[in-house]
């Protein structure tokens, strides 16, 4: 400690000289200084030695961890507060602002500006390197979307060109002609097979009479195959689920038997009396 303080004062006093190498009373008073330092020194290192050799004296006994922390703290304590009275004690040198010395610290701290500025420097640049790197390549980007753009704004004048605009009138009235063609068709188709059907399967002359002993006139009269095919066709569409028609005595048995030889209308599986038309659509 005492080597430590004798090197500062000493170097005080050296730069002391430097800054006024004229002045022989600084160097007395530096001198003085430096010799009750010394001094002071030697008696605070006096008394810690004889610290010390107490403390090694009562140092024999056991302490737990919490009383071992407590006296280094406690210690600690006490050499802190030694050495604030000590800078207390103490006078601190103020260097006189003489023309060298601020010229040498205007030196220092404009290196010190030069060096942080010349830091800052650098990165800027690498920073600009970087952003005209970016630059480029959105640049680039920009160029290839504006070809595809112009590219689709070309194939869109085309396609416009060959489109033709329809309204709504013109497009319902080529609907409402569609539909009046199909019923026309459909009337067509079914007045062709009625034909059809009566010049090929007319109904027999005559009522039909029962299979009795006691022979009688039937008082229903037959229906001819084009009704009994309206009649199944009808209830296929109306009833989907249930379509099947009540066997009556108006349909001619010869015709019953012919639709359902050829696969054209079904019985019901429990039911004998009743018919379908086959699901020709589904």
């Amino acid at each position: 400690f005492s080597y430590k303080a004798k090197k500062n004062t000493i170097y005080m006093s050296v730069n002391q000289q430097d800054l006024d190498p004229d002045s022989t009373t600084d160097v007395e008073v530096v001198t003085d200084t430096e010799e009750e330092l010394i001094k002071e020194c030697e008696e605070i290192w006096k008394d810690m030695e004889e610290c010390q050799n107490k403390l090694s004296l009562t140092g024999t006994e056991t302490l737990t961890n919490s009383n071992a922390q407590l006296s280094v703290l406690i210690m600690q304590v006490k050499c802190l507060t030694a050495e604030l009275s000590q800078w207390h004690k103490e006078t601190p040198e103020i260097t006189p602002l003489t023309e060298d010395v601020l010229i040498t610290l205007g030196t220092e701290e404009f290196q010190k500006l030069r060096h942080d500025l010349e830091m800052v420097l650098s990165t800027i640049q690498s920073k600009n390197e970087k952003l005209k790197e970016d630059l480029e390549r959105e640049q680039q980007w920009l160029d290839e979307q504006q070809q595809i753009m112009e590219s689709l704004n070309a194939l869109y004048s085309e396609l416009k060109n060959q489109f033709v605009t329809f309204s709504e009138t013109r497009i319902f009235s080529e609907l409402k002609t569609k539909m009046l063609n199909i019923k026309a068709f459909k009337e067509k188709l079914l007045s062709t097979l009625g034909e059809f059907l009566e010049d090929h399967f007319p109904l027999p002359d005559g009522n039909v009479k029962k299979k009795k002993k006691n022979i009688q006139e039937s008082t229903k009269q037959l229906i001819t195959l084009h009704e009994i095919l309206e009649i199944l066709i009808n209830r296929l569409f109306d009833v989907p689920h249930d379509p099947y028609v009540k066997i009556s005595d108006s349909f001619w048995p010869p015709y019953i038997e012919l639709l359902l030889r050829n696969g054209i209308a079904l019985r019901h599986p429990e039911d004998p009396t009743r018919l379908r038309l086959e699901a020709f659509h589904q």
